[in-house]
This record gives structure tokens, sequence and C-alpha cells, in this order.
């Protein structure tokens, strides 16, 4: 089963378990939104990758209202989904079906987002992705990326994981959700270092920098163009 046909199977389910699964979700999300720099009032343009479902262009949506959206994603059946909450706000939004490892977007964005997806790719994948990130913004742009950090150690990755079960176990009565979830993770996950990324980052060419808020395996990510 390939990447796309492994989220496109789980779109029935998928903000719900995200909800659970995610630790402190309102937090991260908040945390998120509150680094846009730009006034509310501005109508900015924003690039989701890995948009999935929409839900972190919702998030930055219900703060700025006259935000226009490029979702991006190689999952068709997930963007369906996005498709079917924006309902409301068509013009506002438009939605590309691909592998974003070779983007293909000809504009310039102010806010670059991605939620627990870049993971996905390969060290060297990601350090390219935030080089096309970097080049695909304005003078004043920037990208927020909720992602997952690798454990320095066998210790600390051991101590995300069990935390990690013990708090979806909470949550979550479906042991067979949750074992879909470790599947995917095992399949398809290659995390990083937090340190890896930030530096990936300024590599890039990016001038402010920082994991702004950590919660063991989960961070949220700021780097801007200026």
């Amino acid at each position: 089963m390939t990447i796309d046909q492994a989220f496109n199977a789980s779109v029935e389910y998928y903000d719900d378990w995200m909800k659970k699964a995610l630790p402190n979700y309102a937090d991260i999300f908040n945390t998120a939104v509150s680094l846009i720099p730009f006034d509310t009032s501005k109508e900015i343009d924003v690039l989701d990758l890995g948009a999935g479902t929409g839900l972190f262009s919702k998030h930055v949506l219900d703060k700025y209202l006259r935000a226009n959206f490029v979702l991006y994603d190689v999952a068709e059946k997930m963007l369906e989904v996005a498709q079917e909450r924006f309902r409301q706000q068509p013009r506002q939004f438009k939605v590309i079906v691909g592998d974003y490892r070779e983007l293909q977007v000809n504009q310039e964005f102010d806010l670059v987002i991605s939620s627990l997806s870049i993971h996905h790719l390969t060290d060297e994948e990601k350090a390219r992705l935030f080089c096309s990130v970097y080049d695909l913004l304005r003078k004043d742009g920037v990208f927020i990326n909720i992602d997952q950090i690798r454990g320095e150690t066998a210790y600390l990755r051991d101590l995300y994981w069990e935390n990690w079960l013990a708090r979806v176990r909470r949550v979550e009565a479906s042991e067979e959700r949750i074992q879909e979830s470790i599947n995917r993770r095992t399949k398809y996950d290659r995390d990083a270092p937090l340190w890896h990324q930030l530096q990936w980052l300024k590599e890039a060419g990016f001038v402010n920098v920082d994991c702004v808020y950590k919660n063991y395996f989960v961070g949220v990510f700021f780097a801007s163009k200026t």
C-alpha cells in the first residue's frame, strides 16, 4: 500500500483520530496560529503542504478570514474532505493533488504551513523541501511546520513512544485504530532529530528559526525569511 492509499483509507475517521492521537492538540495548533505575524485584516496567500483534510488551514482561516489557500497533498480523498470542509469559501481555496517533493506552483506565498506530514520524507528530501519553501515565500514570509521529532537516544525514543501509547489508550477504545496508526508509523514515518531540522531550515536561508513548542515527539517549528 502506498502512502496516499494508506491515508485515503483513513479518511472517514482521520480528523477525530488526529484530535485523540496528537498530544495537546489544541495547544499545538493555537501556538502555531499565534506565530503568524500578519495583521488579521490582511489578505494573505497560504500554501498548505500535506494539507490532508484541511485541519491546519481551518485553524488559520478562523483567524485570517480573507486568506487564500492552496492545499497540496498526494492523497486525493483527503483533499475531497477538505473541499467539502471549505465549500462555503470556494474562491479562497485551490486544491492540488500531487507529491510536494516536486512542487508545481506558480506563485509566491506569505505563509507556508504543514502539519504532521514532512516527517514522511527522507532527510535529504526534507532539506530540499525547506529550500523550495524558502524560494516560494515572499520577502516577509514565514514557514510554520508542526511535525514529529526523533529522540536523540534510544532512551528518549522509548520514553516518547510509551508516553504516546499511554495517552492514546486513555482516549481511544479501539485497539484496532491504534494498531492502524502504529502500522502507518512503522512503514512511513522517517522522523528527524530536532537539531537536524533546525539546521536544515537555517541552511535553506531562513533567518529566525526555532522550535517554539515541543511536547515529547511533536514540535511547532517557526522560520522567517527576514
